[in-house]
């Protein structure tokens, strides 16, 4: 049985609370950046996951109850207007649709358990904890992106390409769901596993070099694949693709390098007063010290 991405995020997020309470794997604290390259305040990244956690829940209905596309709108489709290499979608074999949704969602699955292999190196196993928290933040944050932002099908109603396949019936093209073409969710949170996968193999292991960029090119490998499944599978334009990589990619990266900036002389934190409370930053240059 394939799970969907936001049904594994919350099954993460669960055990998270349960590793919390239950402190089956106490955190000891290492001064040596160069095997604990990053630093997780456990109630600032934890608050940020149930936040994000929610909008993501509450953002589902924004995306999935769109009104059905009407046969008018269906017969006012024109081809024409689609240019360049997103045409490319619509010189597809209808009678292919499925073959190709079952590779993408194998395809995803893989790339969203693919972090899980981090455990195999010594040093990062042994601050599994930080980094599994430091995941789910960031496939929180990258679905809210998707489901909020004005780049996502929240605000966005782009057709997808298999509403302008004549060789399907009405049924196969009116779904509600078929008005969310751009951006790529699924290529979204395959490329910010892949690349958050990148990112972390290389701060663990700085002395690989230039080869990280070579691991950057192998992680950008899964999401193009399934790309070109859910192009197949009608269901994005390359352009849908592109942005959900760009995205992907950006968030796998900026999001963990955050938890380095207290390698930088920046520090994190919760603040709280008689007057307010919030989260504070605190900068100390190295001349202060």
């Amino acid at each position: 049985m394939i799970i969907k991405t936001y049904q594994l995020k919350y099954i993460l997020f669960v055990f998270i609370c349960f590793c919390s309470i239950i402190q089956v794997y106490p955190q000891s604290i290492e001064s040596d950046s160069s095997i604990h390259p990053y630093h997780v305040n456990y109630y600032v990244t934890g608050s940020i996951c149930g936040v994000g956690l929610l909008t993501n829940y509450l953002g589902i209905p924004q995306t999935l109850d769109k009104k059905e596309i009407s046969l008018i709108e269906i017969q006012a489709l024109n081809r024409g207007s689609i240019s360049g290499i997103d045409y490319w979608a619509l010189k597809q074999d209808p009678s292919q649709v499925d073959k190709y949704l079952t590779y993408s969602n194998y395809v995803l699955t893989v790339s969203v358990a693919l972090p899980v292999a981090l455990m195999l190196d010594k040093r990062m196993r042994r601050d599994w904890y930080d980094l599994l928290l430091m995941y789910m933040e960031t496939l929180s944050i990258t679905t809210n992106i998707y489901e909020w932002s004005f780049l996502g099908p929240t605000f966005q109603s782009r057709f997808r390409p298999v509403t302008y396949y004549d060789q399907l019936t009405y049924n196969q093209r009116n779904s509600g769901g078929n008005r969310n073409s751009f951006y790529s969710g699924h290529v979204a949170t395959a490329a910010v596993s892949t690349f958050f996968f990148a990112k972390v193999y290389s701060d663990y292991n700085p002395d690989i070099g230039d080869n990280k960029y070579l691991l950057y090119g192998a992680a950008l490998i899964p999401p193009l694949v399934l790309g070109y499944c859910r192009v197949k599978a009608l269901r994005h334009f390359p352009s849908d693709v592109m942005v959900g990589i760009g995205i992907g990619a950006l968030c796998g990266i900026v999001i963990p390098e955050f938890h380095r900036f207290q390698d930088k002389n920046i520090s994190l934190g919760l603040y709280s007063s008689s007057e307010a409370t919030g989260i504070a930053v605190r900068w100390q240059p190295d001349i202060l010290k």
